[in-house]
């Protein structure tokens, strides 16, 4: 089955309500998520594209039933209430959609989440697709008047991961583009901490019997690739995997694309985990142009 979500995956929207949670959960229905319900304070009575709304999680729950998945879509400051009400619920999937999360808020959230075995999807993530079958964020849904989310976000069994919301859909689209098609793509999250990493979800992919192989778009800054080489070495993930890392030749101090994109002390460098990667056999591109011809190399067209 795709990872993370399908099909059958019940999801919750909190913060459902508000102009941008309208829109997150406009694009999660109109791909075919099972969007159940939604929760806003102050709100509950009120409907949002058929989904009804509640004050709270609890109430929410009561109204429907279990529920799989939820994604939180509240101002920074208040992500925190927000989040550990879905923890406390009994909610095992929680994606933040919210960034400007504060540090502290969200150490304490993700330390929360790890001690009560949830999956924590961000902060800042757009979101989770498996294409043709559900979104739990938005992402591959909607977008005006383009036809990206139908030309990118392709049934298929190529894994996606980014680390950039942007670039998740254009690395979807270089793997579509080069007659593939995407099992899941995740986008981990803009914040300078994150709840699921890269080194975990490989794992996750290694045993989804519908990806053949993983794509990923990379930063500097942090050491999460370089812990995913450890993942790859002990065995965790033996599928292919093709990367490509932004930032190559930035001096150390510069902050790049997202506030957790920053090298210091000679770690987090481009060229060290380009390095990384390679020792373990990934197929590591030098431009973003080179991603469609690199799975073309790899998985057989």
């Amino acid at each position: 089955m795709p990872v993370l979500i399908d099909e059958n995956t019940r999801m919750l929207i909190q913060g459902i309500t508000g102009r941008f949670g309208q829109g997150v959960a406009r694009r999660m229905i109109e791909v075919g998520s099972k969007v159940v319900v939604g929760v806003t304070p102050g709100r509950g009575g009120q409907s949002v594209w058929g989904v009804a709304v509640y004050d709270t999680v609890k109430e929410a729950l009561e109204a429907v039933g279990s529920v799989d998945a939820a994604v939180t879509v509240v101002p920074g400051p208040e992500a925190k209430g927000a989040v550990i009400e879905a923890f406390e619920a009994g909610i095992k999937t929680v994606l933040m959609r919210v960034e400007r999360v504060p540090l502290h808020d969200s150490l304490e959230i993700i330390a929360h989440a790890k001690k009560h075995g949830i999956r924590l999807i961000g902060p800042g993530s757009a979101g989770v697709v498996s294409p043709g079958k559900a979104s739990l964020g938005g992402l591959g849904g909607f977008m005006g008047s383009s036809d990206l989310p139908r030309i990118a976000f392709k049934p298929g069994r190529i894994g996606v991961i980014s680390r950039s919301g942007g670039q998740t859909s254009t690395l979807s689209w270089a793997v579509c583009s080069a007659g593939f098609g995407i099992s899941t793509a995740v986008h981990l999250g803009s914040e300078p901490v994150l709840g699921t990493t890269l080194p975990e979800l490989l794992p996750l992919f290694q045993e989804d019997d519908q990806t053949d192989g993983v794509v990923y778009f990379g930063e500097i800054g942090t050491v999460m690739e370089e812990e995913a080489t450890e993942v790859i070495k002990a065995g965790g993930y033996t599928k292919p995997l093709v990367a490509y890392i932004a930032g190559k030749g930035l001096p150390s101090g510069l902050r790049f694309s997202h506030a957790s994109a920053i090298v210091e002390g000679g770690k987090g460098t481009a060229e060290g985990k380009i390095m990384a990667f390679r020792e373990v056999g990934a197929h590591v591109v030098d431009r973003p142009e080179d991603i469609g011809p690199a799975c073309q190399r790899v998985f057989g067209k």
